[in-house]
């Protein structure tokens, strides 16, 4: 007898046969998305969780996340004047096209800061505000509005970090872009104060210290997203310096397969992960992708039967079922103090953010040999050298060959604009020049064919939009652990490593740039000082 087949239906679908109603689910396609027209205050649609898609035949189309809230279609019906017809679409579509509407224009936040100059600045009330959303900018405050939408230009431009940088002739703000910086406002002289105090409001900071640093922490909503913002105060000679480093969970690209690593090295990482007892360092500068490697390993092997705990400075992304703790100075919770008592909570995975000093490489590397699992970061430029500076911190070198799997040194590489990406044509002797030895099999007619973006509106003219990492991967083998104990020198290390097949972070991003992904000018500056030149 054949077996009926049956379909498991999703909530939506079920919600619609209930209410009668069809199910959009590519509502960006509509007039009123498409072209971000705004029938509705903004208030009122993110309360309610709905938008309008078109008007056709004297009726308004709306999309509604709950088929069964009459009163916000009765409410439409009285604010349009217009009948309604409905349709149905999840919650995260209908948000994500909200916040698409009522985002403001590239140029919004310039021209407004423009006019700030011609009007005179108001003051403002300095009492604590809770978390409120970034799009609701109906206040009449011309200090809060500009923030507002500083915050988010630089949000919807991707932006990591926001600089408030004070000067003689007003407050400068710059965006770190794809690991650059950029110039975006220049703001008047009477901003500079209020603005200050403002950011610190928001913080909970003191505003009424001037003289000494503070760190504090934000909580803001765009639309449907939550945003933090981890807030910086230090004092020089013009005022106070700002730096906001923007912490959205939304763009925590959290995963192997976002990484963009080459699938051998990816093979590899993930038997080493795998592993029950043992040492991984992720290497590279501050900025280089190292916390998202360490959060990605941790998601692939997390499961109900490991215990995994993690001590970071601070804890920029809380990850549900991991057991997280963040380092406080004030209390004298230091990695090394943290670390050891986490070995008393039977922990199977630990991760450390970040090996800074003897104690803590010490606890680390007996917990690697006792039967943990440990992943840390060290600042070195390649991953030979992680060797040579956990000798300097003081750790023998038989300990280290005993313990340490396997070391991962990373870069992020902006990559080209597909927009205004164009040919270039690089000559054997330019390529001496720049000190690439490339071989011949690269060279056709004596010249070797790469790209670069010449700079449009999309990438802000930087030629340059969007990033991705390159990897140099070194496993401890058995000829490895043997020149440790012969001697922990970096380079002796690599030549043995190379040797036995690791590609070096230059060889990579030549490769990445052979393949049009990103500039040779770009490898260059990013893995300067971090091996030789030679794919």
């Amino acid at each position: 007898m054949p077996q009926s087949s049956s379909k498991i239906l999703e909530p939506i679908e079920i919600l619609a046969r209930r209410s009668g109603l069809s199910v959009e689910y590519e509502i960006d396609a509509f007039e009123f998305v498409k072209t971000k027209i705004k029938v509705l205050p903004y208030a009122f649609v993110k309360k309610h969780a709905l938008i309008p898609l078109k008007k056709e035949g004297g009726m308004l189309y709306v999309a509604l996340s709950d088929p069964f809230d009459l009163t916000a279609v009765e409410e439409i019906r009285y604010m349009t004047g217009t009948p309604v017809v409905e349709r149905l679409s999840p919650r995260h579509i209908i948000e994500k096209a909200i916040e698409k509407i009522y985002q403001q224009n590239d140029e919004a936040a310039t021209e407004f800061i423009q006019g700030l100059e011609e009007s005179p600045t108001e003051e403002i009330k300095y009492a604590h505000e809770k978390e409120y959303d970034l799009l609701d900018n109906e206040t009449d405050s011309a200090v809060i509005k500009s923030l507002n939408m500083i915050l988010v230009e630089a949000l919807s431009q991707g932006a990591s970090d926001i600089h408030f940088e004070p000067q003689e002739s007003g407050l400068i703000v710059r965006y770190r872009i794809d690991g650059v910086l950029q110039l975006r406002h220049n703001m008047p002289p009477e901003i500079v104060s209020p603005l200050t105090t403002r950011i610190k409001v928001l913080a909970q900071l003191d505003i009424a210290e001037h003289r000494l640093p503070q760190d504090g922490r934000i909580k803001l909503r765009m639309g449907g997203r939550e945003i933090d913002f981890r807030v910086s105060t230090i004092p020089i000679v013009l005022g106070e310096r700002i730096v906001l480093r923007i912490l959205d969970r939304t763009q925590l690209l959290v995963g192997f397969e976002k990484m963009g690593m080459r699938s051998n090295l990816l093979k590899k990482l993930r038997a080493h992960i795998r592993k029950n007892q043992g040492m991984i360092l992720v290497t590279g500068p501050t900025g280089s992708g190292k916390s998202t490697t360490l959060y990605s390993a941790l998601s692939e092997i997390m499961s109900s039967e490991i215990n995994i705990m993690t001590i970071e400075d601070p804890v920029e992304f809380k990850i549900e079922k991991m057991a997280q703790i963040s380092v406080n100075s004030k209390i004298d919770l230091t990695f090394a103090k943290g670390l050891r008592h986490i070995l008393r909570q039977d922990p199977d995975v630990i991760m450390v953010g970040e090996i800074r000093d003897k104690e803590t490489a010490e606890i680390a590397v007996q917990a690697a040999l006792t039967g943990h699992l440990v992943l840390s970061t060290l600042h070195t430029n390649d991953a030979p050298s992680a060797i040579a500076r956990l000798v300097d911190m003081g750790i023998e070198p038989y300990l280290i060959s005993s313990s340490v799997i396997c070391i991962l040194a990373q870069r992020l590489v902006r990559m080209i604009c597909p927009e205004c990406k164009k040919e270039e044509i690089m000559t054997k002797e330019e390529a001496a020049l720049n000190h690439l030895q490339l071989p011949d099999k690269v060279f056709e007619g004596g010249v070797v064919r790469f790209f670069k973006g010449k700079g449009c509106p999309q990438c802000f003219g930087s030629g340059y939009k969007g990033r991705c990492g390159i990897y140099e991967l070194m496993d401890v083998t058995s000829k490895v652990k043997r020149q440790i104990l012969s001697s922990a020198e970096s380079s002796d290390i690599k030549r043995i490593a190379q040797e036995e097949g690791m590609e070096s972070l230059t060889q990579e991003g030549i490769k990445f740039a052979l393949q049009g992904k990103t500039t040779i000018d770009e490898i260059i500056r990013i893995t300067s000082g971090a091996g030789d030149s030679t794919v």
